[in-house]
């Protein structure tokens, strides 16, 4: 009997250091996402081509190619995505950008570190 409450409190030990480990990985980032400044970007002085923007914040690190046509933003691709992503979220953050020219739009409510993340990334690829 001491026998199996020993593996039954070893087992939910486990278990709860892996949730707890879970819930620290989730919310890492989760700050300093919240409160990351987004700035616009000025497109005259682009070039025609493709401009590769990255942003490294755990699992909101990700990589884009944006491309410039005629001082425009024409087409943005995910290359890297955040590691929980969500289609419908991607899709409206690159939509507002290209609609908009300018990383300077609202973010997806319910989403608002994951909006912040893609618009870094893009953000950096016209900052360089």
């Amino acid at each position: 009997m001491k026998r199996v409450f020993k593996i039954t409190v070893s087992i939910i030990t486990v278990l709860l250091l892996i949730a707890l480990m879970g819930v620290l990985f989730i919310s890492r980032g989760l700050k300093s996402g919240m409160n990351l400044a987004i700035n616009g970007a000025n497109l005259t002085s682009h070039s025609d081509g493709i401009y590769i923007g990255k942003y490294n914040a755990g699992r909101w690190s990700n990589e884009v190619n944006v491309t410039i046509n005629d001082h425009k933003i024409i087409k943005i691709d995910v290359v890297k995505d955040v590691t929980f992503s969500l289609p419908k979220v991607t899709e409206a953050i690159i939509s507002q950008v290209i609609e908009k020219q300018n990383t300077n739009i609202d973010v997806i409510s319910g989403s608002t570190v994951t909006s912040k993340a893609y618009l870094k990334s893009i953000e950096n690829a016209l900052n360089k």
